[in-house]
């Protein structure tokens, strides 16, 4: 462990912690055939956030989880490889695939250095895994290594207006001022001594053709009417007034 960068390191400690809190809705999402996406649930059919035939496709995800993405790449007929840095994650992602049948490897480590060849998939994508527990810097060039030329990359984060919305501690909501400031954006430690990384819109673009990647979209997320989360993050008033979630979708070019 003590090989890893200092922020991995706080984030595996924290993640071995949390991870009996999201095994049960990692157990709900693996025993659904139709994917939902962040913390509203929003449908695979809104989001189009993976291919729809993944027949003969290398797929990975990247900071897995409980790995019930990977479970729905599965289905859909992709080669599945999926990368954690929480063991405690992984034992519950060992024991679903063993429930429901369905098996991938999963690997124990750090996304930002995946030992893994050079372009050994067509896809990749990450949900709240590495794509906001990852520095991008490092993570958005490894995802790129990782990919054949043509492969796609899509991944969901807390949105930056969120973010800068947000109290610096985890126990309030977000509120109609602008708490934080957009300019400098990258890193955000938290008071429970775990590590998040956001980059404003412009960086995040910037990053990714400097990268090599050509940007396909950007969807900024509004839940229904109605709609419910177990998060704190955001009261359903407020996300349906701006987004609490992005959605980003780039090629390699």
């Amino acid at each position: 462990m003590s090989d890893l960068p200092e922020h991995t390191q706080k984030n595996r400690v924290a993640w071995d912690q949390w991870a009996s809190e999201y095994e049960e809705p990692g157990h709900r999402n693996w025993s659904s055939d139709d994917p939902t996406w962040g913390i509203w649930g929003i449908p695979e059919a809104e989001l189009q956030m993976l291919p729809a035939d993944m027949s003969g496709m290398d797929a990975i995800e990247l900071g897995c989880g409980t790995g019930y993405v990977s479970s729905w790449m599965a289905r859909r007929g992709a080669r599945v490889t999926g990368i954690d840095n929480s063991e405690q994650q992984l034992a519950n992602a060992r024991r679903f695939q063993e429930e429901f049948g369905i098996e991938f490897p999963l690997l124990y480590g750090n996304a930002e250095e995946v030992p893994l060849p050079d372009a050994s998939f067509d896809f990749a994508i990450s949900e709240y895994g590495a794509s906001i527990w990852c520095d991008p810097y490092k993570w958005i060039p490894e995802a790129w290594r990782l990919l054949r030329p043509g492969g796609r990359l899509v991944f969901l984060v807390n949105a930056t207006l969120l973010i800068v919305c947000s109290p610096d501690d985890d126990e309030h909501p977000a509120t109609d001022r602008l708490l934080r400031p957009l300019f400098g954006m990258h890193r955000l430690d938290w008071p429970d001594n775990s590590v998040n990384f956001y980059l404003p819109h412009g960086k995040t673009i910037e990053l990714l053709r400097a990268t090599g990647f050509e940007v396909e979209g950007l969807i900024e997320v509004q839940p229904p009417e109605g709609a419910e989360t177990r998060y704190r993050l955001a009261p359903i008033e407020w996300a349906r007034q701006w987004p609490s979630e992005d959605v980003w979708k780039a090629r390699k070019t």
